[in-house]
């Protein structure tokens, strides 16, 4: 398997396919890791690797993968957009596009944060967000799914620093999208596309204010992932808006 080693964090990653780099992230909250792609609602990473050099991870620390790390004490955030920048830049990748799932909807508007000239379009697939009459959503996940499956595995690590990590992941930023503002999304150049969905975790109208925000979204139908017929459409919508955003020289 191919890992990227960056001081104390390891990352496993795979690649397939050949074209313009597409970063794809999988959901499953604070789990993310490469065997949720047989249980999602869309296979990103085997339906495009017919036109795109498409490259997916297991997130660090995600239970049942194989990337490890320390928990970040400061702009947890931050640290997941940097072992995904770690993996572009060990395989030589300059500008990329990017699926995020669920919790990659947040991960794909910070690297649109975090390395804005290297992203050139990203696509908001089913993304996490806060309810008003649910804030507590995604942290419960946390506390509740997450935690307890990773601390009886590392000794190095002690319920206080995960009840922390959890509090700065999801209650810091605890109204939108917890990883960037409002303010970013209302001044992001990014080319974006948002496919919206209306489950717990995935609230319909966070995904409806970030196409509304964002000067140069687009957002799919909706609903679009109850039938093979919804499916096909906004697969389809995704492939044209990634192959419209390909850099001109790279095509």
């Amino acid at each position: 398997m191919p890992y990227v080693q960056k001081g104390d964090v390891r990352i496993r990653y795979e690649e397939a396919g050949s074209g313009f780099p597409l970063l794809v992230t999988p959901g499953g909250g604070l789990n993310s890791r490469l065997s949720n792609w047989s249980t999602a609602v869309v296979n990103w990473f085997e339906a495009l690797q017919d036109e795109f050099r498409v490259i997916t991870m297991d997130q660090r620390n995600a239970n049942q993968g194989e990337s490890t790390g320390p928990i970040p004490t400061s702009d947890p955030w931050g640290a997941f957009a940097d072992d995904q920048l770690a993996v572009l830049d060990h395989l030589g990748v300059d500008k990329f596009m990017m699926i995020g799932c669920c919790i990659g909807g947040p991960f794909v508007l910070k690297l649109m944060e975090r390395a804005p000239s290297r992203m050139v379009a990203g696509v908001l697939c089913q993304p996490v967000g806060s309810r008003p009459e649910d804030p507590g959503v995604m942290l419960r996940s946390g506390q509740n799914v997450w935690a307890p499956e990773l601390l009886p595995n590392r000794s190095d690590l002690t319920q206080a620093q995960v009840d922390q990590y959890l509090h700065d992941l999801y209650s810091v930023n605890s109204d939108f999208v917890y990883s960037v503002s409002r303010d970013f999304v209302r001044g992001c150049q990014t080319p974006m596309l948002v496919m919206p969905d209306e489950v717990p975790a995935h609230p319909f109208f966070i995904s409806m204010e970030i196409f509304k925000l964002a000067p140069k979204a687009e957002v799919t139908s909706y609903p679009w992932k109850e039938t093979p017929e919804g499916k096909e459409q906004a697969t389809g919508q995704v492939r044209a808006f990634l192959k419209r955003h390909v850099p001109a020289g790279a095509r």
